[in-house]
């Protein structure tokens, strides 16, 4: 433990099993039901939206030459696949445009690291909407008690925690799902601690994708391992030498034990209305605002200073992006895209014409940084001082869920119209909307998973 600051670490991994284990569909309040609906949604849109993307056909063709059993479906294609592999290529694939939802107590993608994994197995299973959607909270509240103790430390150290503790999250789903009690869960747990990975480097390339594919994958093979007697230290995730004690500065069991505001994590969920990382969003909306409130045009624009948390220095701040998917990884693009009216919300924007654009080239080398410490980590602030001298500051904390689950819904709605209809049709993607808010009634998940099928 040289190094390492521990508090409180008994049996944690066997709490957290525990309470697991005791999520039950008819325990849910009505807004857990619906958010995890929401979910399903947006994880369907986002993978619809992303089937198409070179990553994902990559994939393909490999688990193709490897052969197996046809087992379960794949979002916007009509092959079928291993189970396992259909996790993995539908995790990246609902990964790939980086326009899925987060939570900042992970801090990362909670459903496209947890559902791939689940509705493979649900479909196999024949499960039903309402046992999916226990499993998936299961899961959900796990990953974010299990990031909530190593946080901010772990993702701080250059660890995608969507890869990471994701695993641990979609292993909790499906070890629900499949009715395994306290002791398998906790093995469960324990393999897929052992096999979870991803690294912050990798952000703009095609690996960041793949993490959430490996985390939803190796999620569903370590609860499949635990049901057959597969070994594995029960006490992995705080044990010495386990996940946490390797994998971040500073562990504090007792805040993933503490209960969640509101009673659970999901509630804090945040979803996505920019196709790009999360941290620029707050970047975004202050500059959609200040744009809107002064109508000034980009050549008024004299410099710009952003202010934001020193944690986003390690993750979208790649300054002179050339393509579309190192763009959703630049504040500085993403704010001189605002500024100039571009559309963030458009999976077309984010592309080499975008990137390299003269005009928005130029308006965000004129953007300043300013780092702070200890802020909001989705917080911003933005300062635009014009020709004139005049300055103009606005500040949003996109951390902040929103409160309204209706009017979320209404938004979701929306955007899954925008992504799926080209891809799918207005008639199939409104069937398959209707289905996913019908989803507590539906009798075998596979039905929904045929549905968005290619």
């Amino acid at each position: 433990m040289d190094g390492v600051t521990v508090s409180n670490t008994t049996d944690l991994t066997q709490t957290l099993a525990a309470q697991a284990c005791a999520i039950t569909y008819e325990s849910l309040p009505g807004s857990v039901r619906e958010l995890a609906r929401q979910c399903v949604l947006d994880y369907f849109g986002v993978g619809i939206a992303g089937a198409d993307d070179a990553l994902v056909h990559i994939l393909l063709e490999d688990t193709a030459e490897a052969g197996g059993h046809p087992q379960a479906s794949l979002i916007g294609h009509r092959t079928r696949l291993p189970a396992l592999s259909a996790a993995l290529v539908n995790g990246a694939a609902a990964h790939a445009l980086d326009y899925d939802d987060v939570n900042l107590a992970m801090p990362g993608h909670p459903s496209v690291a947890i559902l791939p994994g689940l509705i493979a197995l649900g479909e196999r299973r024949r499960s039903s909407g309402r046992e999916v959607i226990a499993a998936f909270v299961a899961g959900y509240e796990t990953a974010c008690r299990i990031g909530m103790a190593m946080r901010p430390g772990h993702y701080d150290r250059g660890f995608h925690a969507t890869g990471t503790v994701g695993a641990f999250g979609a292993a909790a789903a499906c070890a629900r799902l499949m009715g395994l009690d306290q002791e398998a869960t906790a093995r469960a747990l324990g393999i897929a601690g052992t096999q979870a990975a991803g690294l912050k480097s990798q952000f703009g390339t095609m690996c960041k994708p793949f993490h959430a594919g490996k985390a939803a994958q190796n999620g569903l093979l370590a609860a499949r391992l635990a049901a057959r007697g597969f070994s594995s230290r029960p006490d992995l995730v705080e044990c010495e030498q386990g996940f946490a004690l390797t994998h971040a500065p500073t562990f504090a069991a007792e805040k993933a034990l503490a209960p969640p505001p509101n009673g659970f994590y999901l509630h804090a969920n945040l979803f996505k209305y920019h196709a790009a990382c999360y941290l620029t969003h707050g970047p975004i909306e202050c500059a959609r605002q200040l744009r809107a409130e002064h109508g000034f045009a980009a050549d008024q624009i004299a410099g710009l200073t952003l202010s934001l948390d020193k944690s986003c220095d390690w993750v979208c701040n790649i300054p002179a992006p050339t393509d579309g998917l190192e763009a959703k990884f630049s504040l500085r693009q993403n704010v001189a895209m605002a500024l100039s009216g571009v559309d963030t919300a458009s999976l077309e924007t984010y592309s080499v014409a975008t990137a390299t654009d003269p005009a928005l080239v130029r308006l965000r080398e004129r953007v300043t940084l300013d780092f702070q410490d200890n802020w909001p980590q989705a917080a911003a602030e933005l300062a635009v001082t014009l020709n004139d001298g005049l300055v103009l500051r606005t500040r949003h904390d996109a951390g902040i869920p929103n409160p309204d689950i209706a009017n979320q819904g209404t938004r979701l709605a929306a955007k899954f119209a925008a992504l799926v209809e080209p891809v799918l049709g207005a008639p199939r993607a409104r069937e398959l909307r209707e289905t996913i808010q019908g989803l507590d009634d539906i009798a075998e998940i596979g039905t929904l998973a045929r549905l968005a099928a290619g």
